[in-house]
């Protein structure tokens, strides 16, 4: 299975942070290729200067590689799916994520509840 992190749990990886619940910690774990998005360093740099993050962003970006995961570029082709989602499917970086994770496929990890698919 590959797996795209959200921007909060590829943080809380990181950070070994309690947030990042055993579920998720077995997904990750058993995922055969774990991805983050540029779009995700991006995030977080927003969140840098707006001081609701205290981190160095090129540490989060040496990260990615660190933890043996995979960097995952912006293309246009994710941008031009992320123009076909509903305006309510979250913020531009929420709306990109949930692309990526379309476009390429992959699963996509996230703590965002209204990201979560809904179950049938």
């Amino acid at each position: 299975m590959r797996l795209l992190l959200d921007t909060s749990v590829y943080l809380w990886w990181l950070a070994d942070s309690r947030r990042l619940g055993r579920a998720a910690r077995a997904r990750i774990a058993a995922a055969s290729q774990v991805y983050v998005s540029a779009a995700s360093i991006w995030e977080s740099e927003q969140r840098i200067a707006a001081h609701s993050l205290e981190a160095d962003v090129r540490e989060l970006a040496r990260g990615i590689t660190a933890s043996g995961f995979i960097e995952l570029p912006v293309t246009a082709d994710h941008a031009a799916t992320a123009a076909r989602l509903p305006q309510g499917a979250g913020d531009p970086f929420d709306r990109l994520l949930v692309a990526q994770a379309m476009h390429e496929p992959m699963h996509f990890l996230t703590a965002n509840e209204q990201l979560k698919p809904t179950p049938s």
